[in-house]
């Protein structure tokens, strides 16, 4: 599931970060995917692929295992049965509970592909005077400079946008799913319904969240150039000096990468499931 959002949504999440961190360098998508292509070509909107892959396998292994653990908590919680079908509001608790547990793996990996992705606006920028252009040079540098714990810049941003923007997330899958089945079971849907429920669970959460997003984007990139203020602090920064609409900088291509890689998620994630399934009862 992992590896079919990244391979599907990475271009457009590399124009999402640039353009969260570097608003006055691009007037729109259109101009960032052209000016990114002319210098650095194709595999400039491949830049921080790996550690994408490696974030979201980790991030989405995590937090379905979680979920999982997580429904069967709520129905503690609320005192039904463990085989109890939970309501499309419980699983959404479900899921903002798992995602606290996902942030911890995912974090390190979303600071280094941020700051690959956002390289060469650094340099361009003068913030910095020579980039880390692979996985191993920037964790080398992380790592010389701040120590293990700077893996974790940008620790709290990514909690306050992950744990609110996966109850909208799984809120608006499970609501989407329920509409399409009608009545019958969710686990007959077919693939362009789990493909719109995925893509409208993706689209929930962005929209709830992207200013928390875009914070975050700018703490874990340039620190790169220096200490950066906390959430706050950078927060009222961006207002204060670039005003509100600073904050939703990249929306259109997050929207785009949201409704297109998250429905490749869940259609991945639920054929799998299902292909698994048959293989432990066949045992």
């Amino acid at each position: 599931g992992g590896t079919a959002c990244v391979m599907t949504g990475q271009p457009f999440d590399t124009a999402k970060v640039k353009m969260q961190t570097f608003p006055d360098m691009y007037k729109g998508i259109v101009d960032c995917f052209v000016k990114t292509y002319k210098q650095v070509g194709f595999r400039g909107f491949y830049k921080g692929t790996t550690p994408a892959l490696v974030a979201n396998i980790a991030e989405n292994s995590v937090l379905f295992m979680c979920y999982g653990f997580c429904q069967q908590i709520v129905r503690r919680i609320v005192g039904v049965d463990r085989k109890t079908k939970l309501s499309d509001l419980q699983n959404a608790a479900a899921g903002s509970f798992a995602s606290a547990f996902a942030t911890l793996v995912l974090c390190p990996t979303e600071l280094v592909k941020c700051r690959l992705q956002a390289m060469h606006e650094m340099q361009l920028s003068g913030k910095i005077i020579q980039g880390h252009n692979t996985v191993w040079s920037v964790v080398k540098g992380v790592i010389q400079k701040d120590g293990p714990l700077g893996f974790y810049r940008g620790l709290s941003s990514t909690l306050l946008r992950e744990v609110p923007g996966y109850f909208f997330f799984f809120g608006g899958y499970e609501l989407s799913r329920t509409f399409f089945a009608s009545g019958r079971s969710k686990d007959e849907l077919g693939p362009v319904p789990l493909l719109l429920s995925g893509g409208f669970g993706g689209s929930c959460l962005w929209i709830a969240v992207y200013p928390v997003d875009c914070v975050k984007s700018r703490i874990q990139v340039l620190s790169m150039a220096g200490k950066q203020t906390g959430f706050m602090g950078t927060f009222v920064t961006v207002v204060r000096t670039e005003g509100v609409l600073a904050l939703y900088s990249g929306l259109m291509p997050t929207m785009i990468r949201a409704f297109l890689a998250n429905g490749a998620l869940f259609l991945a994630y639920e054929y799998s499931r299902k292909l698994m399934m048959k293989q432990i009862d066949s045992y």
